[in-house]
């Protein structure tokens, strides 16, 4: 959140908290406090964070509870409590904000806090009357922080300025250019030395937001630009200024950029109306039919916001970009821990047949054993040592039945790992064929894979728990391990489910105990089960006790059954199906582990079903033929035509 987008915030929060009364403080993690104010209109929260890779300050919608019991969520709530926000203050081109807090509006302020959002130097202090500190986010100490290290009970300092001047309006065009050209380096580094609040998002805007001529302008020296490009330069810059001054901001799609809170004039703004998604409300109606093109063009007048347009949209955004770190995260973490448990269990399975193999020398060493005693006269010395080798090889001999059943045991544990670590690639398989929220081109573009999925954040939570019985499978007794691997209650299964042209659903499982519910649980006399053969990937049913299958149903549950497997990047892959009602579970095995008596093979086509999965996601975004949005009781988990559960 660079200056501009934070000033953007503060102007839409100012109408609608000053002055409102606080009420609730919490934290939703460890580097993010909420905090709940009632005012005039209604009640409204505010999401503070200091995370070095994301500080932010906006609106959000009403959090869920928790976290209240943190210290430092304890000590806001008890210094603020009864108070009243009266101020929120933002100086100069420092990205620090200070909430003012008084017993009531008029009153002198007694408490204040202060954010201030610096990267991995961000923070949060509670201040007392007389600016102390008596609570921080991040305690700062001396060796941490040679210029200002600081705690509970230190005088509050503001941090040390920014490099740079600060930015005027009424600095002339000569002395402007002068300033940047002081020393031969790119335009980029030149504005971000030269002046404070120039961030690399604002100085793709400035060079004018295209992406592939923004970037250029921005890499060439200051000494190549010619005088056309320092006026476009300069214009914007005189913009963007009267933006900041007048507080006229207004959301856009950025095209260099992800988004941008400024508009660079009627021309440019109608430009970018046509450019907007459906998803974002045009918002250049917010500024003056017509503003001359001068540099020095007169302030727009501000308009009464009416709405946190800017503070929704960060929000959403925000939260599309943690959601997709935290999923990447996770995901690589378990992916990890998968990947350990396999190689272990894969060497302990090496081990016993390595044992198995030194059974066939049993043999040997009874052979061995009679040549000693067909002695003709065996000495004290060979008889011991034929009667040794007699007990090594019956002692070899009797660890057949130890060691076999170990064996099919690890062999188990290495397909369900190895189908495990195939979910969890195919998580982010399924967003991909997703149609995105509403967003600027651009947005898009600066997303990762598997951003602003919170369903896949819950099905990542069920599959890291459907895993826990395989990363640590010996702890507890045989009992216990038997409830462990028993099928969770069917609220919480959530598999994929299709609905084809025909009118037939199809089921697909993502981990081993949505596999167990729709193969073993739900599966009718009819269904038909399909599965990549000898692969490890997801149980496919097709739901044909509901009404008879045609040639092209069996072939896209087919197709599906190897676009889900670990052989989907093969062009055809066998695929066996198979009576649901010739289905049987291993006892002993783990969830999703059964055996199944004949079947028929198909031969499938993995990349059929990523069309069809493309196709299908396409018309389940597409409006109804009415006009009318979907049903709003009808789940599309992952935005794929799929039914509600029971």
């Amino acid at each position: 959140m660079d200056l501009t987008t934070l000033r953007a915030v503060l102007a839409e929060l100012r109408p609608l908290l000053l002055p409102s009364r606080f009420e609730k403080a919490q934290q939703s993690d460890g580097q993010t406090l909420q905090l709940g104010f009632r005012s005039l209109v209604g009640r409204h929260w505010l999401e503070l964070s200091w995370q070095a890779e994301a500080p932010r300050l906006f609106a959000i919608a009403p959090p869920p509870r928790g976290g209240d019991g943190s210290t430092l969520a304890q000590q806001v709530q008890h210094g603020l409590s009864g108070l009243a926000l009266v101020g929120l203050q933002q100086e100069g081109m420092e990205r620090v904000v200070e909430l003012q807090f008084a017993p009531r509006p008029g009153d002198p302020v007694s408490r204040r806090l202060v954010l201030e959002l610096m990267g991995r130097h961000s923070n949060l202090f509670v201040l007392d009357r007389q600016g102390r500190v008596t609570g921080a986010a991040r305690q700062v100490r001396e060796q941490q922080s040679r210029l200002r290290p600081i705690g509970s009970g230190d005088a509050y300092l503001p941090p040390p300025p920014a490099q740079g001047q600060a930015p005027r309006a009424a600095e002339s065009y000569a002395d402007w250019r002068r300033r940047l050209s002081l020393v031969p380096v790119a335009l980029g580094r030149a504005l971000r030395e030269a002046y404070q609040g120039i961030s690399p998002a604002l100085a793709l805007q400035l060079a004018g937001d295209h992406p592939p001529q923004a970037a250029d302008l921005l890499a060439r020296s200051v000494d190549q630009l010619g005088e056309s490009e320092w006026q476009q330069l300069h214009r914007r810059w005189q913009r963007w200024l009267a933006v900041l001054a007048s507080e006229a901001f207004a959301l856009s799609p950025g095209q260099a950029s992800a988004y941008r809170c400024w508009q660079e004039g009627p021309d440019a703004a109608a430009e970018a109306e046509q450019q907007e998604p459906a998803g974002i409300q045009p918002l250049a109606a917010n500024l003056q039919a017509s503003q001359p093109q001068a540099s020095q063009c007169p302030a727009p007048q501000t308009p009464a916001p009416q709405s946190l347009e800017i503070n929704g949209f960060l929000e959403a955004y925000y939260r599309r970009q943690l959601d997709g770190r935290r999923l990447q995260q996770r995901s690589l973490s378990l992916r990890l821990r998968l990947q350990q448990a396999l190689a272990k269990e894969q060497a302990q399975c090496r081990q016993q047949q390595e044992r198995l193999d030194q059974v066939e020398g049993s043999g040997a060493l009874q052979g061995q054993a009679d040549g000693l005693l067909c002695l003709a006269d065996p000495s004290r010395e060979q008889v011991a040592e034929a009667q040794a080798l007699y007990r090594r090889a019956r002692k070899l001999r009797r660890s057949v039945a130890a060691i076999t059943p170990r064996i099919g045991a690890h062999q188990q544990r290495i397909e369900q790992l190895e189908a495990s670590l195939t979910y969890l690639d195919q998580l982010l398989l399924v967003e991909q064929v997703s149609p995105a929220p509403a967003q600027a081109p651009s947005q898009a573009r600066h997303q990762a894979p598997g951003l602003g999925s919170a369903p896949l954040l819950a099905q990542l939570e069920e599959l890291e728990l459907d895993s826990q019985s395989l990363l640590a499978p010996r702890l507890g007794n045989r009992r216990q391990r038997r409830s462990g691997s028993a099928s969770p209650a069917s609220g919480q299964v959530q598999p994929l489910e299709l609905e084809l042209a025909s009118g037939l659903r199809v089921q697909v499982g993502r981990n081993h105990r949505q596999n167990a519910w729709i193969s073993l649980q739900q599966a009718r006399r009819g269904d038909l089960w399909f599965h990549a053969q000898e692969c490890p990937g997801s149980h496919v049913v097709l739901k044909t006790s509901l009404a008879p299958g045609g040639e092209g149903d069996l072939q896209v549950a087919a197709d599906l059954a190897a676009h889900f497997s670990r052989a989907r990047g093969n062009r055809r892959v066998p695929v066996v199906m198979v009576a649901t009602d010739q289905l049987q579970r291993i006892a002993g095995a783990g969830p999703g582990t059964v055996s199944h008596r004949g079947g028929e093979v198909l031969w499938a086509d993995p990349q059929r079903a990523a069309s069809l999965l493309v196709a299908l996601a396409d018309r389940a975004d597409r409006p109804s033929p009415g006009g009318g949005a979907a049903p709003p009781n009808a789940d599309r988990l992952p935005s794929l035509g799929l039914a509600p559960q029971p």
